[in-house]
């Protein structure tokens, strides 16, 4: 077939003795729907071939069959190993699809409030040292907990092989919380629905006053736990756009970078107070610009929702 169809790419796994391959193969059985999947296996497209009668009937019509539905689409053959292709626009993850949310996801007014007002408590009485300890901890703990969440969901979504429905859920949602943002928004209220609630805000203060590494690295965990409502929007949309096309291996990069750009203005704001500036003025800005962040998070969340929804039935 590769002699008949030179522009057929071929990638051939061995999985007896090679365990990435071995990974591949079980992660790529689940999303496909395939229970008990043996070898030999064949993947083209949306279309599975397992077995060597199956594989001997039906190998040229799926190649055949895969072409026509590409040509129409306009585009080129994708490695038979590589995932389900499909028409929409899009079809995978790229690194811009991941740093753009990223960043404006790293701005929500909600983890940055709370290691502004951390730093406020320290800042008098605190040297440069005790700034970036605490600042640090506080941080590491809002990294591995976006991290560890994404990943507990990420493999959940994988193993089940419940790609679609959670990445259908996850633009309902996010199209549900777009909407609620940008409302909040026009009506120029001045609490937003998707915030931190009293109580919880009340119990974050409690470890505010602490002012401790251990303090500072719970008080982490609570701003991301209590404050997922607020922050946890687009990152489950980027989870739901994960999930139509990476398998587990392939998407954990993407989960460490998008939690790496996440934290950096937390980095950023952590430094400056500990090389001098006011934690206040930091505050000031977030409270300034409170409105139009609010604004640009609904859209992106509208938006993303709206790909993952075109992903599927567009």
């Amino acid at each position: 077939m590769k002699e008949k169809y030179p522009e057929l790419q071929v990638e051939a796994l061995e999985i007896w003795y090679n365990q990435t391959n071995q990974q591949r193969f079980v992660e790529m059985s689940r999303q496909h729907g395939l229970q008990n999947a043996g070898i030999p296996l064949i993947i083209i497209g949306d279309t599975v071939l397992a077995g060597d009668v199956t594989i001997t009937a039906r190998l040229e019509e799926s190649i055949l069959l895969e072409k026509a539905r590409l040509a129409s689409c306009n585009t080129t053959a994708s490695a038979p190993s590589a995932p389900a292709t499909s028409c929409e626009p899009v079809t995978t993850l790229t690194p811009q699809m991941i740093v753009v949310p990223a960043l404006i996801d790293s701005l929500n007014p909600c983890a940055l409030s709370v290691l502004v007002f951390l730093l406020v408590s320290i800042a008098a009485a605190a040297n440069r040292r005790r700034i970036l300890l605490i600042g640090g901890s506080y941080i590491a703990a809002v990294f591995l907990f976006h991290l560890l969440m994404g990943i507990g969901i990420f493999t959940f979504v994988t193993v089940t092989g419940f790609s679609k429905v959670f990445s259908l859920l996850g633009a309902t949602v996010a199209v549900i919380l777009g909407i609620i943002t940008l409302s909040d928004v026009i009506r120029n209220r001045e609490t937003f629905f998707l915030s931190v609630s009293k109580s919880g805000k009340g119990l974050m203060a409690q470890y505010i006053r602490l002012a401790s590494i251990p303090a500072a690295f719970v008080l982490g965990v609570l701003a991301g736990l209590l404050g997922f409502s607020c922050t946890g929007g687009i990152y489950i949309s980027i989870l739901a756009l994960m999930s139509r096309s990476l398998t587990f291996s392939a998407g954990l990069p993407y989960l460490l970078l998008y939690n790496i750009i996440f934290i950096l203005p937390l980095v950023l704001v952590t430094l400056l107070a500990a090389y001098g500036m006011s934690p206040e003025k930091a505050d000031s800005w977030r409270a300034e610009h409170k409105r139009t962040l609010r604004l640009v998070i609904g859209i992106v969340l509208v938006a993303l929702g709206v790909v993952v929804f075109l992903g599927w039935f567009g």
